[in-house]
């Protein structure tokens, strides 16, 4: 395997980085993917303070007072009391409103859980593509290379050839203005490479100090050309996997238990009170104690709200709830139609970058004959400089669609993989 060096500082992160490293990496550390865990912890609180309507509250007061109490016409005295009391509540009965409100707090509990897994499936998504882009920049840094490599070496040649009398001084300048096209080449791959390495670092949210080597795998033509399933099997265990699926589903079922909710309002609410109190004054000629034992009263009751005209709220809640009911539901149709979509088009990109890498394959093979005859020839002074360009730039831009369709092939593969949620196989 070949490493890969560029900038970033040693804080406890891996010293090389592979596809498996930086998704590991990636999933301990992206901000998005820990927003996402705050907002489920934020699900789990909200399901706790949900269960707790059921139970009943409690509460005291007290209250202090002072005031002038008139003793005759002509006089007044200071007076000071207090009231003490204890309260409670429970609710008996409200249509099923609060139990709902529960099972759907429950509900978005779990959406909050699959909201986790898309934060972290979105960042495998991300980082694979990045890394990929990697892999094929760097790639044609090496072709660029070698292509450069070869310019030098024929327009050494061709300065022997001018000697000679071999070439004319054009041919030797149309080789050293290919010469300058290939260092032009060699800088925008280079350029390109390290914006490719940037792109993964920003994913990564390393800090500018951080130092990051990339470990460039071995891949050969068994993973570019692994046999696919078929798309129906693919698209199922999409279905099954993918959390936005999962995360819509459920939305249907908490937009019908807010229907449900709505139909509540419609019916009494029952409350179970009691309360304790008592109270004390200074006019009183009695102990505290005394009095407080003495003031000592208790009550228990029960108290019905019953819905009779409420403006058309609760009718109008319902016939929104209804429709975002339907809504929630076509955005499943929806949703399930988007993912037939974005996986019919990788599907058919790696069916598509399998054919033309065969096909780039041979075409590469044929041009690498033709150019090698066609250099010997050149060199034995019966080719022109022309043909030789011609057909070392032709042999170039074969080896470039060779290396897009390998890339694009594998690539679209880990993707559906991804997509599965099946493991990627990059190593």
């Amino acid at each position: 395997m070949l490493v890969i060096a560029f900038g970033i500082s040693a804080q406890e992160k891996p010293k090389i980085w592979d596809l498996t490293t930086c998704i590991d990496y990636a999933l301990k550390n992206n901000i998005q993917i820990q927003l996402s865990k705050v907002s489920l912890e934020q699900s789990v609180v909200t399901t706790k303070q949900a269960k707790a309507q059921l139970l009943p509250n409690l509460s005291a007061s007290i209250n202090q007072n002072f005031s002038n109490y008139p003793l005759t016409t002509s006089s007044t005295t200071n007076v000071y009391g207090g009231n003490y009391g204890i309260s409670s509540s429970m609710l008996l009965f409200d249509g099923g409103k609060t139990l709902k409100n529960i099972e759907e707090q429950k509900l978005l509990e779990k959406v909050g859980q699959y909201n986790v897994e898309y934060a972290q499936k979105s960042i495998q998504f991300s980082i694979l593509q990045s890394f990929m882009q990697i892999l094929y920049a760097n790639e044609t840094v090496n072709i660029d290379s070698a292509t450069l490599e070869i310019s030098n070496t024929q327009f050494d040649q061709g300065k022997a050839l001018l000697k000679a009398g071999s070439i004319s001084q054009v041919d030797l300048a149309q080789l050293e203005s290919q010469l300058s096209s290939d260092k032009y080449q060699l800088v925008v791959a280079k350029n390109n490479l390290e914006t490719q390495k940037l792109n993964l670092k920003q994913l990564l949210e390393l800090t500018v100090n951080d130092q990051l080597e990339v470990v460039i795998p071995s891949l050969t033509e068994l993973d570019i050309l692994k046999p696919l399933p078929s798309l129906e099997n693919i698209y199922v265990n999409s279905l099954n996997s993918m959390p936005q699926l999962k995360s819509s589903k459920l939305n249907v079922q908490i937009a019908g238990l807010e229907t449900d909710k709505a139909k509540a309002a419609f019916f009494p609410k029952v409350n179970l009170n009691a309360a304790v109190a008592t109270n004390h004054s200074t006019v009183s000629p009695l102990a505290f104690g005394t009095q407080l034992q003495n003031g000592l009263n208790e009550g228990v009751g029960l108290s019905v709200s019953i819905p009779i005209f409420t403006n058309r709220n609760n009718k109008s809640v319902l016939e929104i709830d209804k429709l975002a009911e339907k809504s929630s539901q076509l955005d499943l149709q929806n949703t399930e139609k988007s993912l037939l979509t974005t996986i019919e088009s990788i599907y058919q990109d790696a069916i598509s970058a399998q054919n033309q890498f065969v096909a780039a394959n041979e075409k590469v093979k044929a041009l690498q004959i033709s150019y090698d005859l066609i250099d010997q020839q050149f060199k034995l002074g019966l080719k022109s400089t022309l043909d030789l360009l011609t057909e070392k730039n032709n042999l170039l831009a074969a080896n470039q669609s060779l290396l897009q369709a390998k890339y694009l092939s594998i690539m679209n593969i880990q993707l559906l993989n991804l997509y599965q949620d099946l493991p990627l196989e990059i190593k």
